[in-house]
């Protein structure tokens, strides 16, 4: 699996501790992690509906097959992540939340609270929810006794957002230009994403946009 890092610019500063936690843990199941910034709190600012459109962009294309995420609260960033299709985002708080999102929704997407309750022991914290996430099959329901009605609404829920969202070729084409080439003009994003993606439709549309 690859796992896409995004922070967002009031936590940028705690990149470095976010990547390394996850780095840790998704190397020990054979995971890759792409650390798309930001990196340092001087670097140029994403917020966090910007970081739900480069969700939206790197799961559509193929560039990434889960998305690690947050703000302040984590609230911010699961809205902008799940107005996008494809992309299904939970807040993750603990590592409960972790074991049963991926259980019980089987989600592409987290959005943590990297500031609200983010202090003493929150690297072990957010090690627990990496484990909890990324050790194994997703899917696999809980209770056991719940597997298939939860896997049966897993499947509903594809299939509404199928409905309810446009493709997402056709969201670039009709959101506002400029704050997208503000959102895929950044360094870590053409180094990583032109590497990664496989949808030939968005590559080609962002090489435009970008001028390349």
């Amino acid at each position: 699996m690859r796992i896409a890092l995004i922070n967002e610019n009031s936590q940028a500063g705690k990149n470095e501790l976010i990547y390394n936690t996850l780095q840790m843990v998704a190397s020990k199941y054979g995971h890759t992690v792409d650390n798309y910034g930001m990196f340092t709190a001087d670097d140029q600012a994403l917020t966090y509906v910007q970081n739900g459109l480069l969700a939206g962009i790197l799961i559509n294309s193929g560039a990434a097959d889960f998305v690690v995420t947050g703000c302040g609260t984590g609230s911010g960033a699961m809205l902008a992540c799940n107005s996008f299709p494809k992309v299904l985002c939970g807040l993750i708080v603990d590592p409960s939340d972790a074991y049963m999102f991926g259980q019980i929704n089987d989600g592409n997407c987290a959005a943590f609270p990297f500031a609200k309750g983010f202090g003493w022991g929150a690297e072990l914290n957010l090690e627990y929810c990496f484990e909890k996430l990324f050790n194994g099959p997703r899917g696999q329901g809980y209770p056991k006794e719940r597997v298939i009605p939860e896997q049966r609404n897993k499947k509903i829920l594809d299939s509404v957002k199928e409905v309810t969202h446009m493709p997402m070729i056709e969201i670039l084409k009709r959101i506002d230009q400029k704050f997208l080439l503000e959102t895929v003009d950044r360094p870590s994003f053409k180094k990583l994403f032109f590497a990664n993606a496989k949808d030939a439709e968005i590559v080609q549309y962002l090489k435009d946009i970008l001028h390349l």
